[in-house]
């Protein structure tokens, strides 16, 4: 019964199992940077296969932005993010379960991008300037605005927004292209504008800020200044220019200034005068442009008073052509007069005078004795002038000299210039008997001129002695003819003579003619008095056909005699014959007309030249008409039609020319206007067969179209249309407006009703067919109507929106890594609208990976161009980022007139095609592989591997593969193995299970870890390798555990869950059964056993139990054990029991006795020690109790095993237990040798007990004092005495 009690004593026992440390499954985390303060940016997962729960921190410099709640691992924002500044933050994570040392990492946090910057202008300010003459179409300036977000946020556009000074002219002066570049869209004039200032406008394209999406914008100053250039000629100012300057002024005496500016203001170069005439007594100043006199001014010597100067300005330099820029002005100086000459006299008479030669002081004149008072002096020619004007050319005349009583002066006052004759003032004193020559002085005095007052001029007068003698004809009349038109020269009469009997000069007799209007016609010779023609185109019978003169005759006395001429001009053919009468005559058309031409001809009666004929001469008309030679008579020849004359007043013009029979013939001709009245003979005529119109949908009142038409009648009333429309289908629609184009030239302005509104697209036919009647509204009568055939065709206004074609939005593959560049697609839009301008436009991007949202990543990796062409914009298209990409996009209609000129948003969804550009990658494998070879078959999984994709297909399918095996055995030597396992690939949802299966038999006997390298490899080109070495413990045959049962196999074989449920409670580790047998010899036994189970106990670190250590944790356990009691358990031995002979048998139960004996003796010896020493053993447990509530688990050192065996490392500590040991914390349980136990020796652990004393036996297996017990298990676990099942760090399984 001691030996009972000895198996059945609890031990202290340690049940450990293997914790792992937990891990990190994440690499980089998304946190947009409008995240607000406080928020969940997101939150720390790591995965602990135990369940321990964990702890998290988070560190490092970049750690600031964030805080971290250590429990849940969510992480809050505790500062305010910018992605601008810092895109990428870098953490390190930890995390922590408490038992073991924490695992940390590197965690990449992607700061995503918010439209949160507005874009920026750069390179401020923006100042230019630009010459006035740039061109249209130029690049003025490119301002650039940066925006520092990305994807559409980042894109800029740019308009103007407003043009100082503000005009409609000015808004449309400039554009600004999408890059930046400010163009000039007109002409520029600098004196027009001299600066413009543009406020241009920079969006970005949109972007998602705290949810909601935003258009960020900002705005620059673009100031230009014109650059004037010299292209404007100078401009004179205050023109026109006029000033006054007196004559014999001084020489540089200031005229007036002009004054000429430069129009190019901005230039404003120098300016240079001078004066183009020549010869003028002024000069200006080259640069004031001051005139001033240069030369000596006399007014009287000059033109006129008024002097002309034509003044040049001349800009220095040459303008933008190379030419000359210059501007000319007329200046009028009025050289006033001043009293500065005095009248002087010359010989000559008015108006021929010529004062420019010089004067004269003597002056000859004669004058027949006795002539009668107030007689002038003949042949005396004298004029006085004085070159002063106005009031200081006044003076006065008077005589003075020895005859200067005889004569007087005529005038007595001259102003400026007058003849100056001397009359007889006392006949009685000219007398040639007294004095042959008489003398006097004329006397001219300017009174104005006190200085220079006066010039005399002396006149000597010769007298002429009288004649008392006349001349005298022979005959009183004289008959004489002569032909009409005779030339000048001809003679009439040879000569007709005078008789005078005075001698001498008294006796030489001249010949005149008188009256003297006569002598224009006929001249008589002086001498011979031979009668001559004149002028002979004076003599016109016609005019005058006798001419009556008188021949004078007169001698050298000047005494005359005179006789009668009378001189008949002869008939010549000179005379044209004259028609009489005015010729227009007004008949209706349809009829004849007839009349009489009257026509006379002056020359002389009867005779030839006299007689007339008639004849039409050819026109336009003259076939239509004939006349009568003996009557004179015109008449048509067959009725007259208004409608063939091309004239409007319905006039026909004849020409009848009138002829003599004179030689040379003379003709007359005269028109014979003839004016048809026009008659309503005809209906109007379309100018058109057909009319074809359009006219834009929704435009009430708005023209169609014109139709002509004609009435061949001419005269307005009879020619008068009017138009109106036929009634029929559609013609309500529509009004007509008759209008004059010109006589008999209608137009019908055809319209829409104002009150109605066609619609182009509920039209079924775009057209409407209407018949256009023209009438003719006489005064008197209705003519005849004519008709026409209009057709007005709907057109189309922009005003419906356009469509994406659906076709066109069909799902585009594109690969990835930039393989496919350029147009990738096209997207198609039509627009029911006949007039259209469609563009494409992308409002939005959104990428996907899968189902999730990948954030911005594909934003910048396609553009959409305005024709709708999708072209690839990256080469960093990548499928493991971003699988779909979908454009958010509409058409726009540009042509738009009205309504809305934008499609429905549509979406156009991109797959990017997968390329065979990742490797496979294995996962971190957690777990420890353990295979048991005596009970591991062909086929069995003994461990796995797991390796993912990023790519899809055939290029992301893993195939396993097995490299090599390597047998790692205890003493470190290495042993190759061939065809040991297998591999089955195993798809997953999220990769690929590689299941390690034995291959062929494994040796049992063998002690150490597998190394087994596996390789996975992807299946398309180009293929890409991976490989991982896994290590796999193997538990050998030493650690096979035989459990005997009372119950038999079947009975064992119906509890066998029941059991190894019972057996994993107890040691925690996995239950291998090898095999449920009947015992076949019980003789060794002390108990009847009738089955054995044979067993491995192994951990999933590698270790296993032993039959010692299997034994001690299920006698720790004494639940487990009762309920394995129940179950029937009855031994724990070795695995192999070897089949004794009757010999060994014996020897057996000998030593078996003395071994029992010794034991005994032992047993007995231990108990007295016990209980001799119980009192020592409570200051012991009180002692390990202060010193285990001090003792902290983490500071206990941590050392590997060596799995499959039941070694432990340098450390002394059996991994698979987890206990280590430290000898600093010993608890003091053993203070001599004496005192230490093991039972590791024990073979074989034998319960001897029924089943119906299994309670009495537990009562028996109880502390002997169980307030020692209480103290003890109370110090192992640390103050927690209620556990049944503990850990004591400070154990090992030796101490067992």
């Amino acid at each position: 019964m001691a030996w009972n009690s000895l198996v059945l004593l609890p031990f202290l026992l340690v049940t450990v199992s293997g914790n792992a440390a937990p891990f990190f499954n994440m690499t980089f985390v998304y946190v947009p940077e409008d995240l607000e303060l406080g928020q969940l940016a997101f939150q720390l997962t790591a995965t602990d296969i135990d369940g321990d729960p964990l702890t998290y921190s988070i560190s490092g410099p970049e750690a600031f932005y964030f805080t971290a709640d250590a429990q849940t691992g969510n992480v809050m924002l505790r500062n305010t993010l910018d992605r601008e500044l810092h895109a990428k933050l870098t953490i390190t994570v930890r995390v922590s379960d408490g038992m073991n040392d924490a695992v940390s990492r590197k965690l990449t946090i992607i700061v995503e991008d918010r439209n949160d910057n507005a874009p920026v202008f750069q390179h401020l300010p923006y100042e230019t300037s630009i010459p006035e003459n740039m061109k249209p179409n130029s690049t003025i300036y490119t301002v650039f605005a940066n925006d520092s977000d990305t994807g559409n946020a980042s894109k800029v556009s740019y308009s103007i927004e407003e043009v100082i000074p503000d005009s409609m002219k000015n808004q449309r002066l400039f554009y600004i292209l999408s890059n930046g570049s400010v163009m000039l869209n007109g002409s520029l004039d600098y004196a027009k504008n001299t600066f413009y200032q543009l406020k241009i406008l920079a969006m970005d394209s949109g972007g998602m800020l705290h949810n909601e999406l935003i258009f960020q914008k900002s705005s620059a100053y673009l100031t230009l200044t014109i650059r004037d250039l010299p292209n404007l000629d100078p401009r004179f100012l205050n023109e026109p220019y006029s000033g006054s300057v007196p004559e014999n002024c001084a020489l540089g005496t200031t005229v007036l200034t002009v004054t000429a500016m430069d129009r190019d203001t901005g230039v404003n170069d120098e300016i240079s005068y001078s004066i183009t005439n020549a010869s003028i007594p002024f000069a200006i100043n080259d640069t004031t442009g001051i005139i001033t006199v240069s030369g000596s001014l006399d007014r009287e010597q000059l033109p006129g008073e008024e002097v002309l100067l034509e003044v040049m300005a001349r800009e220095k330099k040459l303008d933008i052509h190379g030419k000359v820029a210059q501007a000319s002005t007329l200046v009028t100086v009025m050289v006033t007069d001043v009293n500065d000459n005095k009248p002087q006299f010359y010989h000559c008479s008015l108006p021929s005078c010529n004062f420019s030669t010089g004067a004269q002081n003597n002056f000859r004149g004669n004058i027949i004795e006795h002539s009668s008072s107030r007689l002038p002096v003949s042949n005396l020619s004298i004029v006085a002038h004085d070159p002063d004007k106005s009031i200081n050319s006044n003076y006065g005349l008077y005589l003075q000299g020895p005859n200067a009583s005889a004569f007087t002066v005529s005038p007595t006052k001259i102003v400026g210039t007058g003849e100056v004759q001397l009359l007889v003032q006392d006949p009685s004193s000219v007398d040639y008997e007294i004095s042959h020559f008489m003398v006097v002085q004329i006397v001219a005095n300017d009174t104005g001129n006190p200085t220079n007052c006066c010039s005399t001029a002396t006149v000597t007068i010769s007298i002429t002695d009288s004649n008392d003698h006349i001349p005298e004809f022979p005959q009183s009349t004289y008959s004489l003819s002569v032909m009409e038109n005779s030339p000048a020269g001809t003679v009439i009469s040879p000569n007709i003579t005078a008789y005078d009997p005075d001698s001498g000069a008294w006796g030489q007799i001249t010949y005149q003619l008188l009256p003297e209007n006569i002598r224009k016609i006929f001249m008589v010779n002086t001498t011979t008095g031979a009668l001559l023609v004149q002028n002979g185109s004076l003599l016109d019978r016609e005019t005058r056909s006798i001419y009556h003169a008188n021949l004078q005759a007169k001698d050298g006395g000047n005494l005359v005699g005179t006789t009668v001429l009378e001189i008949t001009v002869l008939d010549d053919n000179d005379i044209a014959p004259i028609i009489t009468g005015s010729y227009f005559i007004s008949v209706e058309e349809g009829q004849n007309v007839r009349t009489q031409i009257q026509a006379i001809d002056n020359d002389e009666p009867g005779s030839n030249n006299s007689k007339l004929g008639f004849k039409i001469l050819p026109g336009p008309f003259s076939d239509n008409f004939t006349i009568d030679a003996a009557t004179n008579e015109i008449y048509s020849k067959e009725p007259l039609d208004r409608e063939a004359l091309e004239d409007a007043r319905g006039q026909m013009v004849v020409t009848v020319e009138v002829y003599d029979h004179g030689v040379p013939q003379h003709t007359t001709s005269v028109n014979v206007t003839i004016t048809v009245g026009d008659v309503n003979d005809n209906a109007p005529v379309f100018l058109s067969q057909s009319y074809n119109f359009s006219v834009f949908e929704d435009s009430p009142g708005s023209l169609v179209g014109e139709v002509e038409a004609t009435d061949a009648d001419r005269t307005e009333i009879n020619s008068r249309i009017s138009f109106l429309l036929q009634r029929g289908s559609g013609s309500s629609n529509f009004l007509i407006r008759s209008s004059s184009l010109g006589p008999g030239h209608y137009s019908g302005q055809l319209s829409v009703d104002p009150d109605m509104s066609l619609d182009y697209d509920t039209l079924q036919q775009k057209f409407f067919s209407l018949v256009v009647l023209a009438e003719n509204t006489a005064a008197d009568n209705v003519g005849d109507k004519a008709n026409v055939s209009v057709v007005v065709h709907i057109l189309d206004i922009n005003d419906e929106p356009p469509t994406v074609l659906l076709p066109s939005l069909q799902d585009v593959r594109v690969s990835e890594n930039g393989t496919q560049q350029g147009l990738v697609h096209t997207l198609l839009a039509s627009d029911p609208d006949t007039n259209h301008s469609l563009v494409f436009k992308k409002l939005a991007v959104a990428c996907f990976k899968g189902a999730s949202s990948a954030g911005e990543v594909c934003w910048d990796w396609f553009v959409l161009a305005p024709n709708g062409s999708v072209l690839v914009n990256s080469l960093d298209i990548d499928y493991e980022l971003c699988d779909r990409v979908v454009l958010t996009l509409r058409a726009e209609d540009l042509y738009t007139e009205k309504g809305n000129r934008y499609s429905q948003n549509e979406t156009l969804q991109i797959l990017i095609t997968d390329v065979n550009d990742n490797t496979p990658l294995f996962l971190p494998i957690s777990e420890t592989f353990v295979v048991v070879p005596e009970i591991s078959p062909v086929d069995l999984q003994v461990a796995t591997v797991k390796a993912t994709d990023a790519d899809s297909g055939l290029k992301g399918t893993i195939t396993f593969s097995i490299v090599s095996v390597v047998l790692v055995e205890d003493n470190g030597a290495s042993r190759p193995f061939e065809n040991l396992f297998k591999v089955v690939p195993k798809p997953e949802q999220d990769g690929y299970i590689g299941s390690i299966q034995v291959a062929s038999n494994l040796d049992g006997s063998l002690k150490g870890q597998y190394q087994v390298t596996v390789e996975a490899q992807d299946c398309e080109a180009p293929v890409h390798r991976a490989q991982t070495t896994l290590n796999i413990f193997t538990v050998d045959q030493s650690y096979r555990v035989r459990l005997q049962f009372l119950a038999t196999v079947d009975e064992v074989q119906s509890n066998s869950e029941k059991i190894k449920v019972a057996l994993i409670t107890a040691t925690k580790a996995g239950v291998y059964v090898v095999a449920i047998q009947s015992m076949e010899d019980t003789r060794t036994s002390q108990v009847e056993a009738k089955s054995v189970m044979e067993a491995y106990f192994v951990y999933s670190n590698g270790t296993a139990l032993d039959v010692n250590q299997l034994s001690m944790l299920i006698q720790s356990d004494p639940l487990v054990l009762a309920e394995l009691v129940n179950l029937g358990l009855a031994v724990i031995g070795p695995g192999e029991v070897a089949k004794p002979t009757r010999e060994t048998e014996f020897i057996g139960i000998i030593a078996g006795l003395a071994v029992f004996l010794l034991v005994f003796i032992l047993i007995m010896t231990l108990v007295l020690v016990l209980t001799t020493r119980s009192y020592k053993r409570k200051l012991s447990a009180m002692k390990a109790l202060k010193v285990a509530t001090t003792y902290s688990p983490a500071t206990a050192q941590q050392g590997a095993g060596i799995p499959g065996t039941n070694q432990y490392n340098a450390e002394g500590a059996n991994p698979m237990l987890n206990l280590s040991l430290d000898p600093s914390h010993d608890l003091g349980f053993h203070e001599d040798s004496s005192s230490v136990t093991s039972v590791n020796s024990l073979d074989e652990n034998t319960v001897n007990a029924p089943r119906d004393d299994i309670s009495a036996k537990q009562d028996e297996v109880q502390l002997k004092e169980p307030t020692d017990k209480e103290v003890l298990v109370a110090a192992l676990n640390l103050k927690e005495p209620t556990k049944t099942a503990y850990t004591n760090i400070t154990f090992t399984t030796t101490d067992l």
